[in-house]
Formats: structure tokens, C-alpha cells, sequence
């Protein structure tokens, strides 16, 4: 099976998507994961915890492997901040907050 391209294509809404979106994309999820790692010190109120969730609905979903599809393939620019794509970056921040 030729998968040349394969993650190109957001299957949720069978279209191309422009890099830029998905820049502005990792770069949201990006900084909702700085946050949740740097609130996690003060405890999870509810507010912290709804972003959690949205932070797992990203991790879990084809975005996200789109998302880190589009990063082994070396599509986004080098300077570009993307920790949300470690799949041990999720995991372990993840572990942490069901200790």
C-alpha cells in the first residue's frame, strides 16, 4: 500500500488541510500543554481539568496522529515548539495527574 501523502488528508473532513492551520493547531495544543504542566504544582480545579480533557480528546484523536505524522515527515519549520507531539511527553504528564 503506497502511504505517500497519506496523513495529508483530515479524514474527519476528507479535505486538505493548509499547514498553517495545522501550525496554529500544534501551537494551541502546545500551549495548553505548558499550561496544564506548570498549573499541576497548584492542584486541578475544575478549570484545569477541562483542559486536561482537551488535551486528551487532541492525544487521542487524528489530529493528532496527523499532527505527528506531518512532524516525522519534517513538515514544520525546525524553530517550531511541538513537546505535545511526544507521545512520552502526553503519556508522562497524563501518569502524573492520576498519581
Amino acid at each position: 500500500m503506497d502511504t505517500e501523502g497519506f496523513y495529508k488528508i483530515d479524514k474527519g473532513i476528507g479535505t486538505m488541510k493548509n499547514i498553517e492551520d495545522v501550525i496554529e493547531r500544534v501551537t494551541e495544543m502546545e500551549a495548553l500543554f505548558d499550561e496544564i504542566q506548570e498549573s499541576m504544582a497548584s492542584g486541578t480545579d475544575d478549570s484545569l481539568k477541562e483542559k486536561i480533557h482537551q488535551l486528551i480528546r487532541y492525544y487521542e484523536s487524528e489530529q493528532w496522529m496527523e499532527d505527528y505524522a506531518r512532524d516525522e515527515r519534517g513538515e514544520f519549520p525546525a524553530d517550531l515548539k511541538r513537546g505535545v507531539l511526544s507521545e512520552d511527553g502526553i503519556y508522562n504528564l497524563l501518569s502524573e495527574i492520576d498519581e
